[in-house]
């Protein structure tokens, strides 16, 4: 089986869409084989999204390995005044992200092909949100808090959703290393929502 987290899913593609309510606003997704949770927004991003507090500081917000696009096109719904900036290696995915923006007439958000930030220059972020790839392995995730920390503004905050049983302690124990403040913000059902700032 082809990972998600690969830039071209060798598996045959088999879109389908669906309706889902986030945060009580019903939006259409469609999905296909090769992208993460394709059947439904998987729990974490769910809790991910509803968790999430907008930081005081002005500034775009980043989605890092945005897959098909729940969690940009989410915040860019409740958030019109915000530009939204969704990144992922996979191109299945982006072109996924891209069809369900405009499915959802939702037009402040952005998608670019990026292997973590490497193709996001010059600019930052008031927040950067992600739900890692355990998969990928440790090293890949703790680079990417590596790299979302380069890319915050001055008093940025980081979002990590991640499994208690998938590596949650050693995640916060990197953020503390990384970062001088990171806050367990909520614990729903073995998901930490971590806030590092």
């Amino acid at each position: 089986m082809d990972q998600y987290f690969s830039q071209s899913p060798d598996v045959a593609s088999d879109p389908q869409t669906w309706q889902y309510l986030l945060r009580g606003k019903k939006f259409t997704f469609t999905t296909d084989n090769g992208v993460f949770s394709k059947n439904e927004v998987d729990f974490g991003s769910r809790v991910l999204i509803e968790a999430f507090r907008v930081p005081d500081i002005d500034g775009p917000l980043l989605d890092l390995g945005c897959g098909y696009g729940p969690i940009s096109i989410a915040l860019a719904a409740f958030l019109p005044e915000r530009s939204v900036v969704g990144v992922d290696v996979n191109e299945r995915a982006l072109s996924l992200a891209e069809k369900n923006a405009k499915q959802n007439k939702i037009a402040n958000v952005s998608f670019k092909e990026s292997d973590i930030l490497s193709n996001v220059t010059g600019q930052s972020f008031a927040a950067i949100l992600t739900n890692p790839p355990i998969r990928a392995g440790k090293q890949i995730v703790h680079k990417m808090f590596e790299e979302a920390r380069e890319a915050l503004l001055p008093n940025g905050e980081l979002w990590v959703v991640i499994q208690k049983k998938q590596g949650a302690p050693s995640a916060k124990k990197k953020l503390t290393e990384l970062f001088e403040e990171v806050e367990v913000v909520k614990k729903e059902k073995g998901y930490f929502i971590f806030c590092a700032k």
